[in-house]
């Protein structure tokens, strides 16, 4: 293994957004197996750490291979293109209204189900822009937008987990 790999190079993954989930769980296992600590014990303490920090850097690959927001944001960084979300907060217009639509929705859910329609109507929102962002990243490899794209879903992300966090106090 290459410890300057990228995760993709890494997991033996092609550098796309698309990605079958049971794949990377896969080379995940298969990595893990290859550098867990227990297999260098007869090796000595220094082999130890040095498969520790492989199993980190393992660890670390996986968790943003899995996750499709954080394996575009990691996508686009790779071809030059940082999401700075802190510095970086425009968003178009429509797409602004729809989140505060969305705010004063939730704002006003009186009950179990209109919270349950809010929170699909934000997953058929978050699973349609992952669609365009996957899109965006392997076909057309426009990675300024695709930033932009992960930027408006990182939105998404935090709104639904604000809708989570009501239906769990409604006890759903």
């Amino acid at each position: 293994m290459n410890l300057n790999a990228n995760d993709f190079e890494l997991f033996g993954l092609p550098q796309r957004q698309r990605q079958e989930r049971a794949e990377i769980d896969a080379q995940w296992r298969t990595l893990q197996t290859e550098v867990h600590p227990d297999r260098f014990a007869a090796d000595g303490a220094a082999a130890q750490r040095i498969a520790m920090q492989w199993a980190v850097r393992v660890n670390e690959a996986y968790q943003r291979l899995k996750d499709p927001l954080r394996r575009a944001a990691y996508l686009c960084e790779l071809n030059g293109a940082p999401i700075n979300a802190e510095n970086n907060t425009a968003m178009p217009a429509d797409f602004l209204i729809q989140q505060m639509d969305w705010r004063e929705a939730l704002g006003d859910a009186e009950g179990l189900p209109s919270v349950e329609a809010l929170a699909a109507d934000v997953a058929a929102q978050r699973k349609a822009l992952l669609e365009r962002l996957a899109h965006t990243l392997d076909e057309e490899h426009d990675f300024a937008q695709g930033a932009a794209q992960v930027r408006a879903l990182m939105f998404v992300e935090r709104f639904a987990s604000d809708v989570d966090g009501r239906l769990e106090a409604l006890g759903q």
